[in-house]
């Protein structure tokens, strides 16, 4: 396995495994209709490069010999969390696997990447939330050592509700 950063070059591809990795993990979670409106507005190829060409919006790609396995986001964002806003963070703001690759450690070594990345680029503490009800997520960031703020915000999906849970954890 390897991890590469994306480039331009791949907005097609991250859009596509975007949309496909987002649709594949909440589609029961709201109506057909707000998922595609979810989709084309936050997956689309134009939002997608426009993020790539952000010198500080890092997208990552794993691969499995030469197949796309999965990948993240990062990007330095500040939060109204106190115990997030006080320090330089990061946040994870996307970390998705294809579900073929679950359970072969795909997301634990994006995730390791993410935490070495973290600190080669002196931040303080990384952050990401994650949906209340994904209880595999959930475990999955617990046992890399994610602590709650108790904080939840909205995470609508069009016109459905959600809510997301802050989480953080010091760069050691």
């Amino acid at each position: 396995m390897h991890i590469r950063r994306a480039s331009s070059a791949d907005a097609q591809l991250l859009a596509e495994l975007s949309s496909f990795t987002f649709f594949d993990t909440f589609k029961d979670t709201c109506t057909a209709d707000d998922m595609q409106s979810f989709l084309k507005k936050y997956y689309n190829i134009e939002q997608v490069g426009k993020e790539l060409r952000d010198k500080d919006d890092f997208y990552f790609i794993a691969y499995v010999d030469n197949d796309v396995a999965g990948y993240l986001r990062m990007k330095e964002e500040t939060s109204d969390v106190e115990i997030i806003a006080k320090h330089k963070g990061i946040e994870l703001k996307r970390i998705y696997v294809l579900k073929e690759y679950h359970s072969k450690k795909i997301g634990a070594a994006l995730m390791n990447f993410a935490l070495e990345f973290a600190s080669k680029m002196n931040y303080e503490l990384i952050w990401l939330g994650v949906w209340e009800f994904n209880e595999r997520a959930k475990l999955f960031y617990k046992n890399f050592g994610f602590l709650d703020t108790g904080v939840t915000h909205p995470f609508p999906i069009g016109n459905t509700p959600q809510n997301d849970v802050w989480l953080y954890r010091f760069i050691s």
